[in-house]
């Protein structure tokens, strides 16, 4: 539905280098939810805003449903009005002198559709968000959440093929951005629309995305679902961005078909996610919620190493450990089942299914 190839766009023509997207590509399938994660600055929303048309990238080529609506080796820039998309701001952008019915209509009456055919298209949409009782309401006498809800009814009304989201949740607080989410990603599920998101929050990606692409200055570094994005990271870069991370330099001392055997400041340990590429430098990665704490009898076998807990924070379910390893601090994550107190002695076991190789350095 969505191809986008060597997309290039700087801003600084005083620098040759200054790129806010460089080489990005990728493609998305009709019906996925796709999104854009990185921090501040990264190129996401850049990327996002060349493909709605409201940035003019300098290279690069993006096709909607196989048509092409730029193409910098062709000279083709199609306007905004003329692509197959909608989209949805941060900002919600809802017009305060109307209705919710007219700021749903009003995509509508820019392309011509009036009178029953716009009524019902507009009834239909109010429906999907949970707003039909809402239509003759003035719009700034809604929530944050409702607002929330008419800019994605007034983006589903026009039906297009491609919808665009731009951090819409940012403004909500956490309990409704929670409920919201749930929300939207069961709204794109029941459309069939494509959807391409953006969004710094880890949390949303990994909730809502069939596929995410993690960006860093201008590039995609990584792009994989989320469960193999968290699970089986290849960079150091989306282990650390994609949920809490600790990377652990190490080199490679043997290699089997499906682990690796690796030295590192804890000792010998083994791995199971293998990169695709173990060349240079590398890291081991452990997530704190898959780290084994036990207390410590007889000689640590593989893949384990002791430790004493320097301190530790109790938020009731979760309690998470700051644990003395090897002179460094190591974070674990357990439940409130069983607490361990601050200075006493434990035992880590890192278990190889859960230990990955990364590309970088920690």
């Amino acid at each position: 539905m969505l191809k986008v190839e060597q997309l290039r766009k700087r801003y600084d023509r005083s620098d040759a280098k200054a790129f806010a997207v460089q080489d990005v590509s990728f493609e998305v399938a009709q019906g996925e939810f796709f999104t854009l994660l990185g921090p501040s600055g990264c190129g996401k929303t850049t990327t996002l805003r060349s493909v709605a048309g409201l940035e003019m990238p300098d290279e690069g080529e993006i096709l909607i449903a196989g048509q092409p609506v730029f193409s910098s080796s062709r000279g083709l820039a199609i306007p905004v009005s003329k692509r197959d998309i909608a989209m949805v701001f941060q900002s919600y952008a809802i017009w305060p002198h109307m209705t919710v019915g007219q700021n749903v209509a009003f995509p509508l009456e820019a392309m011509g559709v009036r009178g029953e055919e716009a009524r019902r298209r507009v009834e239909r949409a109010l429906e999907m968000v949970g707003l039909a009782a809402f239509r003759d309401r003035p719009a700034p006498m809604l929530s944050g959440g409702q607002q929330q809800r008419v800019a994605l009814a007034r983006a589903f009304v026009k039906e297009s093929r491609v919808l665009l989201l731009d951090e819409p949740l940012s403004n909500l607080d956490a309990k409704l951005r929670e409920q919201m989410r749930v929300e939207l990603r069961d709204l794109q599920r029941r459309i069939g629309t494509t959807a391409i998101y953006v969004t710094h929050d880890q949390e949303e990606a990994m909730s809502l995305s069939d596929r995410v692409a993690v960006m860093s200055e201008g590039r995609v570094v990584e792009l994989a679902p989320p469960r193999t994005l968290y699970l089986r990271p290849q960079s150091g870069f989306a282990a650390r961005f994609v949920g809490q991370a600790d990377l652990i330099d190490c080199t490679v001392v043997e290699r089997a078909d499906d682990s690796l055997i690796v030295d590192s400041a804890f000792g010998r340990l083994r791995a199971r996610g293998v990169p695709a590429d173990t060349s240079g430098e590398l890291s081991l990665l452990v997530r704190p919620e898959h780290i084994e704490l036990k207390r410590p009898e007889g000689e640590c076998g593989l893949n384990e190493v002791d430790g004493v807990i320097d301190k530790l924070v109790f938020s009731g379910r979760i309690v998470e450990y700051f644990v003395r390893v090897a002179g460094r601090i190591v974070r674990v994550q357990g439940t409130s089942r069983e607490i361990h107190e601050a200075g006493s002695a434990v035992r880590l076991v890192l278990p190889p299914e859960h230990c990955v190789v990364v590309r970088g350095r920690a």
